[in-house]
């Protein structure tokens, strides 16, 4: 079973996908290399990316989901904001971890996955990962932004010599922002300070689902959104996502832009669009 694929982008940063969709970036300078995210624990990922450099590695880990922590327990220096600890701790189990495979992967490829291909369930002694750092990779330095609202403690990344920036599922095309407990208001106001932190910054913008690039006015189509739905201007297409209910702002088909041809877009709950 092949659970991995790389990318190469350039040639300092590659992207790898997983099996189950999600994009993860390896980022290699002359002296270290940088992993952002570990996936569902599914697969070796530890092996997969020795195949790719032998250079020293770091984890960083942009939030706590089952969809890209999960891998976390295979390495040895991994960073993750600790705010997203119980987020972590919440997703670890097999069972959940096979649902989510299931629900992304033909009956055919699911059918393969064995559990022993699963990273047991490990407690972790993560490396607080906090705004402001910045990892030298030699020739290559990568700094972290925190952008709260789809988790606690989730982080963005800007690689400088790249002018580019990595936003995980921070700010998407399909932004959840249902779990709580940032406000669609209070999220705004975070979009706002890294809009005005990275301006005049960005050429590429990279994402952790679906499409690998979007343009840098990804970030100004979320604050758009957030406006309207604060506003009451939305499509609200119902959406369920493994037992929870939510709205999907904008209307969209599965798997294609929205209606309107724009990308930004945010899936939320009606019990967290103002600060309280």
């Amino acid at each position: 079973m092949n659970y991995f694929k790389a990318e190469k982008i350039d040639g300092q940063v590659t992207c790898i996908r997983s099996l189950s969709g999600e994009l993860m970036y390896l980022i290699e300078g002359e002296r270290e290399a940088l992993l952002m995210d570990t996936c569902l624990g599914c697969g070796s990922l530890r092996s997969f990316v020795e195949g790719l450099t032998d250079k020293p590695l770091t984890v960083v880990l942009s939030h706590g989901h089952i969809d890209h922590a999960m891998g976390a327990p295979e390495f040895d220096r991994v960073y993750m904001n600790h705010a997203d600890i119980p987020v972590y701790e919440s997703m670890r189990d097999i069972e959940g971890r096979r649902g989510y495979i299931k629900g992304n992967v033909a009956p055919e490829i699911y059918a393969q996955i064995k559990d022993e291909d699963f990273i047991p369930p490990t407690d972790m002694d993560f490396a607080d990962l906090t705004d402001g750092m910045e990892f030298d990779l030699g020739g290559i330095h990568v700094q972290v932004l925190a952008l709260k609202g789809h988790t606690p403690g989730s982080m963005v990344f800007y690689i400088a010599e790249k002018r580019t920036l990595i936003l995980g599922d921070a700010c998407n095309t399909f932004t959840f922002m249902f779990f709580g407990p940032v406000s669609i208001e209070g999220y705004r106001k975070n979009l706002a300070v890294l809009r005005d932190r990275m301006e005049g910054k960005v050429d590429r913008v990279y994402l952790c689902h679906h499409l690998m690039e979007v343009p840098p006015s990804i970030i100004d189509e979320v604050i758009e959104v957030c406006d309207d739905i604060m506003a009451g201007n939305t499509d609200d297409m119902p959406f369920d996502f493994m037992g929870s209910k939510a709205y999907i702002a904008k209307a969209v088909e599965p798997g294609k832009p929205r209606e309107d041809g724009r990308l930004g877009n945010i899936v939320y709950s009606k019990d967290f669009i103002r600060d309280k």
